[in-house]
């Protein structure tokens, strides 16, 4: 596949497929009482595995439980044929494998695993993965920044180095790592990486407080390059955008789907869109405006995107907004 050309729209030839769907496997927030409906649904304290609780008279509800990370399966159907792939991980090592013990997802379905970015709360949960199915033969779709040393270094404050990925764990983990910079495929053609994202908006201007390891030396890394996002053409509907971080910006990332594709219907955003705190606030409204030009069908923000932007995003697209929470199906498609 040629690398991204700006000037050529549709360079990508995205096949489409008949159905998705994306289970919501780690998140911030976890609510039992949320009703799906629609393309939604929702975990819920009834029908669901049962654990031993010996202050109770009887077993209890074994539910899902959050943390902050994000993971998701991705599961695409063609006709009588399903293939799963999992995007992203979690942090911790165990919480997205249990969360899939619950929501009932054996891990050894999957065909691949893709990584939106290498922070460590998308990265962790793939020790839980091998310690629950002892290898993992499957490629791991990531970019080569993907192992950078880096650190978070707020103005007044210690700098604070995060977990690096070890490449021989993984390895030995029988995953095959599969580095790509450029938009590549996954099933087939069913499953596009988008790779680096182009930045083409003048206010998603990245993490100004992260750096990275260059040649021994901490160096501003704002833009977070290997942030990548997953992109399915749903038939007669258009684009679905899953992102984990959404570092590049949800604009541009969604700007970059459509140019990649040629395709402008946008159905469905989800994943995270890194708008919380100070530092990302101020850019909530721009954002909020540009997407809502898109027209998605559906907006499922979750992880980072925080609660001022979901409020605003909910406002501003009350027909669209879907509350994220662990264990939501969001189903689309035929």
């Amino acid at each position: 596949m040629a690398l991204f050309d700006p000037e050529t729209p549709g360079t990508v030839d995205l096949r489409p497929v008949d159905r998705l769907t994306i289970t919501i496997l780690v998140d911030n927030i976890t609510d039992l009482l949320l009703q799906g409906g629609g393309p939604i649904v929702r975990a819920s304290l009834a029908g669901g595995p049962q654990v031993d609780v010996r202050v109770f008279e009887g077993p209890g509800p074994d539910v899902v439980r959050a943390e902050h990370g994000y993971s998701a399966m991705v599961t695409v159907h063609r006709g009588d044929t399903d293939h799963r792939v999992l995007f992203d991980a979690g942090i911790s090592p165990d919480g997205m494998v249990e969360n899939m013990r619950r929501l009932d997802i054996d891990p050894a379905d999957l065909e691949a695993v893709v990584m939106s970015h290498g922070h460590l709360d998308h990265v962790g949960g793939l020790a839980g993965l091998l310690d629950r199915v002892g290898r993992v033969d499957a490629p791991l779709v990531l970019h080569p920044d993907f192992w950078l040393h880096r650190r978070i270094n707020l103005p007044g404050r210690t700098p604070v180095e995060l977990p690096v990925p070890s490449r021989r764990a993984l390895e030995d983990g029988g995953f095959t790592i599969v580095e790509e910079e450029q938009p590549s495929f996954v099933l087939d053609g069913d499953l596009l990486v988008t790779g680096e994202i182009h930045r083409s908006t003048p206010f998603e201007q990245g993490f100004p407080v992260h750096e990275a390891r260059r040649d021994g030396e901490w160096l501003p890394d704002p833009l977070i390059r290997d942030d990548q996002a997953i992109v399915v053409h749903l038939r007669d509907r258009g684009l679905v955008v899953l992102t984990g971080c959404g570092h590049a910006g949800i604009v541009n990332i969604v700007r970059h789907a459509r140019h990649l594709t040629g395709i402008d219907d946008v159905h469905a955003v989800v994943g995270g869109f890194h708008l919380s705190g100070p530092l990302f606030e101020p850019i909530i409204d721009q954002t909020v405006d540009h997407l809502a030009a898109a027209e998605p069908d559906l907006v499922v923000p979750g992880h980072c995107t925080g609660w001022r932007a979901r409020h605003a995003l909910a406002t501003r697209m009350p027909e669209a907004y879907v509350h994220p929470v662990v264990g939501t199906r969001v189903v689309l498609g035929s």
